[in-house]
């Protein structure tokens, strides 16, 4: 039995992931009278699937990895981890920020409609609503597309849900993966394989097209990762592309080809596949309204996030870009702001990002390839945490912070780091890139001793020859002319 609802707003969100529910909430404090229509679950895939369950599993990865570690403190425990019961309480922290959003919603005068939304035309969707099937209409002055994105399959590698699985899947087992293949050596596999290999000591294998892991990331961030990896048990294969995979009773019979040309085969219980995402955009009806779409399939916007047409704006992964919640979240503000008339845009200056591998890699601003592509001369100043006292104390020293300005003006362009709490220690560095710092700003700035931020301040100063906690190769040359 189908019935039908007419219903009236100033705006309308479709998507509530971290890009929809900014913008939603936006709108909301801006007086407009607003409707988030969501599919599935309020909060999208990252606070549901992704980005949040990802991150308490990686959490509880490194405590156990700390903690077997902590022989060398004097400190001897026994670890043991219970799956069902890291599970649940991983789905309680996703519960708690969930419920969360929809009360900032609800404050914020927020409607919440379940279902999904197809265009009729620029100013009206239908919402097909739940069981018993209801549609209802919904008219709007302004939209704004936020569905995000979703995981790549691969032809010849189908997902089944159960040992051919998306990064959905995989932060929710409930059996112990003694050994998973990883088809991608890039972001969500990493995170996710690496662990579980903390967790439960499972045996990765990887299979990465490109010739290194976390292709487009600087190299020498990328060495830290892969030591760590070999330090697993990780059998690393780069420049190797996956033939077929067929399950076979419990586990995955996984053939993949070697860069000699030679096939090899491996007896896997997981094989998770993290080949990249594609813009969530079919079945909207953009289409048929006049939205246009890149090569890719993005939906093309500018830098007010508007699209072809005037009232319709789009924003987070389905516009392409760097796919990361915190710039869906920033670009999601700025149409909402325009749409109320206020003057506001996404010129970022630095776009930070963050791998939460073991250790974490943090990236701000252009890279040394990228510097060199442009004709950019760089000052780099370099400074390792086996010399920073907080990373030793934490025994945790494995990394460095590696910041890259303009040789001539000395205004910083880039900062790279690897090690620990680098996702925390990067929006420093973000600020100072937004600012306009130099390094004699970075340079000057009083850290407090003994934290990692020191980190930010030598290598700056490293730039410079100046740098106190280490040897400089401006210093030494000095020296040795002298």
């Amino acid at each position: 039995m189908n019935s039908s609802t007419q219903l009236n707003f100033d705006a309308v969100v479709i998507g509530s992931g971290p890009g929809g529910y900014h913008a939603a909430i936006r709108l909301g404090q801006l007086g407009k009278r607003t409707a988030m229509i969501e599919k599935d679950k309020v909060g999208g895939v990252c606070l549901n699937v992704g980005c949040i369950p990802s991150k308490a599993l990686i959490t509880a990865g490194k405590l156990v990895k700390n903690t077997r570690e902590a022989k060398k403190m004097g400190i001897d425990a026994k670890v043991e981890v219970d799956i069902s019961k890291l599970q649940d309480w991983k789905q309680s922290v996703v519960h708690r920020l969930t419920s969360g959003v929809e009360f900032l919603c609800k404050q914020n005068h927020v409607e919440i409609i379940q279902g999904y939304a197809k265009y009729i035309s620029p100013n009206e969707i239908e919402v097909i609503q739940g069981s018993p099937r209801r549609n209802s209409r919904i008219s709007f002055k302004d939209a704004i597309v936020a569905t995000g994105a979703s995981s790549i399959e691969l032809p010849n590698l189908k997902y089944d849900g159960k040992r051919i699985i998306s990064s959905t899947e995989a932060l929710d087992l409930r059996e112990v993966p003694k050994k998973m293949l990883l088809v991608g050596g890039g972001v969500i596999g990493l995170e996710i394989g690496m662990a579980y290999a903390n967790l439960f000591g499972t045996e990765l294998t990887i299979v990465e097209l490109l010739d290194q892991l976390l292709p487009g990331t600087d190299i020498e961030l990328v060495n830290l990762v892969s030591k760590q990896l070999g330090k697993l048990g990780a059998k690393i294969n780069t420049k190797s592309k996956v033939i077929s995979g067929k399950v076979i009773q419990e586990q995955v019979d996984v053939e993949f080809e070697t860069p000699d040309g030679k096939s090899q085969s491996v007896l896997v219980d997981y094989v998770l596949v993290g080949v990249g995402r594609k813009p969530n955009t079919q079945g909207l009806g953009l289409e048929n309204i006049g939205v246009q779409f890149t090569d890719k399939g993005f939906v093309r916007v500018d830098k007010h996030m508007r699209t072809s047409l005037p009232n319709v704006y789009a924003i987070g992964d389905c516009v392409g870009g760097p796919l990361l919640a915190h710039k869906a979240m920033k670009e999601g503000i700025v149409a909402a702001e325009v749409i109320c008339g206020e003057n506001s845009a996404a010129d970022f200056q630095a776009m930070p990002a963050a791998i939460f591998t073991d250790p974490e890699i943090a990236i701000v601003g252009i890279n040394p390839e990228e510097a060199k592509s442009k004709g950019i001369e760089l000052s780099i100043g370099k400074f390792p945490f086996s010399a920073n006292a907080r990373a030793l104390a934490a025994n945790e020293s494995e990394g460095f912070t590696k910041v890259l300005a303009d040789k001539d003006s000395g205004l910083v362009l880039g900062v790279e780091i690897v090690g620990l709490e680098a996702s925390d220690l990067i929006s420093e560095a973000s600020l100072a890139i937004e600012m306009g710092a130099t390094l004699d700003d970075m340079g000057l700035t009083v850290h407090p001793h003994p934290t990692l931020s020191e980190t930010l301040m030598e290598a700056a100063e490293n730039a410079q020859g100046k740098a106190i906690h280490i040897m400089n190769r401006q210093i030494q040359s000095k020296a040795q002319t002298a």
